[in-house]
């Protein structure tokens, strides 16, 4: 969205592919850390950009749909979309973000939408009363923890390592609330079940003990993977499969695509280092086009 908005003012031509507007951000109840705002819901935030991309005169917007692939066609690229349409452009900003990792145990897929939830603001209501599992004790476990919270009864926070890598004031609030219980050093091994989640195992990696803890609900909250498979081709990825970008310019290994957000390989995985880098890129399509 903010890429649009300055591809607009720079009058480049441009088309925004869109499943759906707001990327990860959209499932956070509270937002403290965005610039300009003490507070602001996820939805408030992606509906107040939103409104200023449409504002914006010169971008045509497709939404509702997935980018499927994308190829190089002699000095540009086409974009093919599951709509069965095909796009050819000079250039593309790849900003498709990331999505939530898996844990890969049995009785995950099994229990999807039946116990085994991966957006805690979307179903903690459903454990009201109830014991929750959170698996992941960096910030996307706390903010799990946070929502769940005001619903469930126990929450269990299972963490791989030794000690949560969340920030301290999450980890302070979720310890002062008296309904969690932080467990180190733990495994997954399998979600249990009938119809729905029942309970969940997990090694004790300190002494290779395997426990079982009753639950309602397991909220796998372990990070995110790079949704950059239609693009894996004709750039380079890292390791963990994110874009490998030039810092200054947000370029790729491949001339004339862009990455910004959470698909980079960026240092630090925020919004508001997100839109910045999405900035950069425009600017520098624009540099681009220009001297082409």
């Amino acid at each position: 969205m903010a890429a649009g908005i300055y591809a607009a003012r720079k009058k480049i031509k441009t088309l925004l592919i869109a499943e759906n507007f707001g990327g990860q951000f959209v499932i956070a109840a509270k937002i403290e850390n965005f610039i300009g705002f003490k507070t602001i819901s996820g939805i408030e935030l992606k509906n107040r950009i939103e409104e200023h991309l449409r504002s914006q005169e010169g971008v045509e917007i497709k939404e509702g749909r997935k980018i499927l692939k994308i190829e190089k066609k002699g000095e540009g690229f086409s974009v093919k979309t599951d709509k069965e349409e095909v796009f050819d452009t000079k250039t593309v900003l790849v900003a498709l973000g990331s999505g939530p990792r898996r844990l890969n145990v049995p009785g995950e897929e099994k229990f999807g939408g039946k116990g085994v939830f991966y957006c805690s603001i979307c179903d903690a209501p459903l454990m009201k009363n109830r014991t929750a599992v959170v698996v992941g004790g960096g910030n996307s476990g706390m903010y799990a923890a946070l929502d769940l919270l005001p619903y469930a009864e126990k929450i269990y926070i299972l963490e791989y390592s030794e000690n949560l890598k969340g920030d301290p004031v999450y980890v302070e609030k979720i310890k002062a609330s008296g309904k969690a219980e932080i467990i180190t050093m733990a495994a997954v091994k399998e979600i249990i079940g009938d119809d729905f989640v029942s309970s969940i195992k997990y090694e004790d990696r300190k002494t290779g003990e395997i426990k079982d803890l009753p639950a309602a609900g397991v909220f796998v909250s372990i990070g995110y993977q790079a949704n950059s498979a239609v693009v894996k081709d004709l750039v380079k990825l890292n390791d963990f499969g994110k874009i490998i970008t030039d810092c200054k310019t947000q370029a790729t290994s491949c001339e004339g695509i862009w990455a910004a957000g959470d698909i980079t390989d960026v240092l630090y995985g925020q919004i508001n280092i997100a839109i910045g880098d999405a900035v950069k890129a425009a600017l520098n399509i624009n540099d681009y086009l220009k001297e082409k």
